[in-house]
């Protein structure tokens, strides 16, 4: 599979050929990796999103999720990202702020 290059309304959109591993899969390495970068990316970073690419170990910190994202997409070529938010338990909140991790 290979990243998917597409237009719209005479926008270029680029995107991944979609997942190859079930979600279980992404959670695991992400959390694999993460936890070997984590005293490399988190000094400085809280608050801010830490996207990996789940193959190849990249990855890349940004303020948002969408410019984490875009700087793997213009390294690799179809990269599997999942994403963290340095210094919380999740990504998002349904109901409040996200939980930050106890210290």
């Amino acid at each position: 599979m290979m990243r998917v290059e597409t237009t719209v309304r005479e926008l270029r959109l680029v995107g991944s050929s979609g997942p190859r591993y079930p979600k279980e899969i992404f959670a695991q390495r992400g959390a694999e990796i993460y936890a070997k970068i984590k005293h490399l990316v988190d000094p400085g970073n809280d608050g801010k999103i830490l996207a990996i690419d789940i193959e190849t170990g990249e990855y890349e910190v940004a303020e948002r999720r969408i410019e984490a994202v875009d700087r793997l997409f213009a390294r690799l070529p179809d990269p599997q990202v999942t994403c963290f938010r340095i210094g919380y338990e999740t990504m998002w909140s349904f109901a409040g702020a996200p939980k930050r991790i106890a210290s």
